[in-house]
């Protein structure tokens, strides 16, 4: 068994981000992932469309909705980020926010670093928004719609941090820790990633999927979404390494932890509007 564990704790340190480089170009897993992340979420709702009766959404809807989605999730992680994680040095180094450079001591490319889950999530709902309005698809029913698929495809998002190296958590004693290259010092390390992966997205599918033919008013499942997610995440984060230059926002908490305390109170509100609006007749507008 011992030899075993010594081949976990080192996994990390044999994996290689890139999957294959040509000149400056590289193509990494993590970009990757997150290809597969949004392929999932589109097959899932897909199915969904097909073999529900619930939905009135066309596959062109679908396409046109994950494309208001994916652009509003990317400029919303790369802002929350900015606000939630780091807004003092931004705010210095306004530039840098959109520009992958670093212009300290000149000009160096750095790609853009620094993405938000939850600045990422605000962002998506915003496309969402957009998009359900301007087609009169229902706002709530379109998020429901993509809940479960979403939570399926972001187990792949958190492969990708743990493949990068990144996002690494607490150190720890216990035999399930791992050593990270790019953290400091040699200690083992909880793989919050893989933590994430499986609570935040596997988990979470396992428990939206069959509730799909039960929690029929708008908003239902986006709803439970939220809420399980902030709290999986909430509890995850107490063994996530908190960000360096932000440390503890409020007594042992870290900023991760707030974010998700108010992911979870939207998402009772989300799922008791959902309920009283379909009640009223109104659920679809």
């Amino acid at each position: 068994m011992s030899a075993f564990w010594r081949w976990w704790q080192h996994i990390p340190e044999h994996l290689d981000p890139v999957i294959f480089q040509i000149g400056s170009f590289r193509l990494q897993y993590y970009g990757m992932m997150y290809l597969v992340a949004f392929s999932i979420t589109y097959f899932v709702a897909r199915y969904r469309i097909k073999t529900e009766n619930r939905w009135s959404f066309t596959q062109e809807h679908l396409q046109g909705l994950l494309t208001a989605m994916i652009i509003g999730l990317i400029l919303g992680a790369r802002l929350g980020y900015v606000i939630f994680y780091n807004l003092t040095y931004f705010l210095d180094h306004p530039l840098e926010i959109i520009l992958p450079f670093n212009f300290k001591n000149g000009l160096h490319f750095t790609g853009i670093s620094g993405m938000s889950y939850h600045g990422g999530l605000i962002g998506a709902f915003i496309g969402l928004c957009w998009y359900s309005h301007k087609y009169k698809l229902g706002i709530l029913d379109a998020a429901d719609l993509l809940a479960p698929g979403g939570a399926l495809g972001y187990t792949f998002g958190r492969l990708g941090n743990f493949i990068n190296g990144e996002l690494w958590g607490r150190i720890t004693t216990a035999p399930i820790g791992m050593h990270f290259p790019n953290a400091e010092g040699n200690a083992l390390r909880h793989p919050s990633q893989l933590y994430e992966a499986f609570a935040e997205g596997i988990l979470l599918f396992i428990l939206l999927w069959p509730l799909r033919h039960r929690l029929t008013a708008s908003g239902g499942i986006f709803g439970l979404y939220l809420i399980s997610y902030g709290t999986a995440r909430f509890i995850i984060e107490f063994f996530r390494q908190p960000d360096a230059h932000l440390g503890f926002i409020f007594l042992s908490f870290s900023m991760g932890q707030m974010l998700c305390g108010t992911m979870i109170l939207a998402g009772i509100g989300f799922y008791i509007y959902g309920r009283k609006s379909t009640a009223k007749g109104v659920g679809k507008k």
